[in-house]
């Protein structure tokens, strides 16, 4: 299987199970925008906590209940990222955000709803039989996703738009650590929890993987084509703020995103071949084009 077939079965893995679990909720317009919230997308979170699993042979029925909870996460917050009180983008994926085809309300409950929903799917028995595991997972997942994760990078993110003066290279590098390097960690490192074993190596290759992606972002908004990326392009730049891409330069960028490639595959080293898919996923990232 190739590594695009291969994050594509992830991808339909985590889909099918979102279904099958939202399949039983009552048909209300919430339940439809979590729905909508969680169809398409490259499933990359998901595909790293299956593949992160079966480096530490955890089998894939076990470890899609985490790399649905992180699916479920990850849309949670493009849904509110996309709300007018924050980016106020109208589309994602290609398609109109959760707030564009329903409301604001609707789009807010529904990504409440989803985050609501992993914490949830991390608890069933199914997802680990050892209690202490599928705690550190709740636990962790809590962490990354809240104020010391993602919502504190947003949150720089927001005060970086009204700073008096452009954040600095180190200031940027923190806040994306946060608002996208934290969910990328904890997907890499989930395999290793539920494995048991020591989440050190994936720890350092999804540091430089998430920093990796969010370069490539950065990349993509100056020189990608809207139609593939499925989204609005150049808005940074419209509105003035500082990006890898604006301190680093267009070049710099490119040359900083293939040194962290680097830096994630050597992270590797001590799984040898059988990190091969991961290895090709931190070249993926560099050369997507959405």
């Amino acid at each position: 299987m190739s590594f695009q077939e291969a994050l594509t079965d992830a991808a339909e893995r985590v889909q099918t199970h979102l279904s099958v679990e939202l399949a039983g909720y009552a048909e209300q317009p919430v339940i439809a925008a979590m729905r909508y919230a969680v169809g398409g997308g490259k499933g990359l979170r998901g595909f790293l906590v299956l593949e992160s699993a079966a480096l530490h042979d955890v089998p894939a029925w076990q470890a899609v209940w985490a790399a649905s909870a992180i699916e479920a996460v990850h849309a949670y917050s493009l849904v509110h990222d996309d709300l007018p009180a924050m980016d106020d983008d109208d589309l994602r994926r290609g398609h109109p955000t959760v707030h564009r085809k329903w409301d604001d309300a609707t789009a807010i409950l529904a990504g409440d709803a989803l985050q609501t929903l992993a914490f949830e799917l991390l608890s069933h028995e199914d997802c680990a039989p050892d209690p202490a595991v599928r705690l550190r997972l709740i636990g962790s997942l809590a962490k990354a996703a809240g104020a010391r994760g993602m919502v504190l990078g947003q949150a720089q993110d927001i005060s970086a738009e009204t700073a008096s003066t452009p954040l600095t290279l180190e200031q940027i590098t923190e806040l994306q650590e946060n608002k996208t390097g934290a969910l990328i960690r904890w997907s890499a490192e989930a395999g290793a929890i539920l494995g048991q074993a020591n989440p050190e190596p994936m720890r350092r290759y999804a540091t430089a993987l998430g920093l990796a992606f969010q370069i490539a972002d950065d990349i993509l908004d100056v020189e990608g084509d809207a139609d593939k990326a499925g989204k609005a392009l150049r808005k940074d730049e419209e509105a003035g703020k500082a990006t890898f891409v604006s301190l680093l330069g267009l070049e710099g960028a490119k040359s900083r995103a293939l040194a962290l490639v680097e830096e994630a595959e050597e992270a590797l080293s001590a799984y040898g071949a059988r990190a091969v898919r991961l290895r090709e996923a931190a070249r993926f990232v560099v050369a997507r084009e959405n």
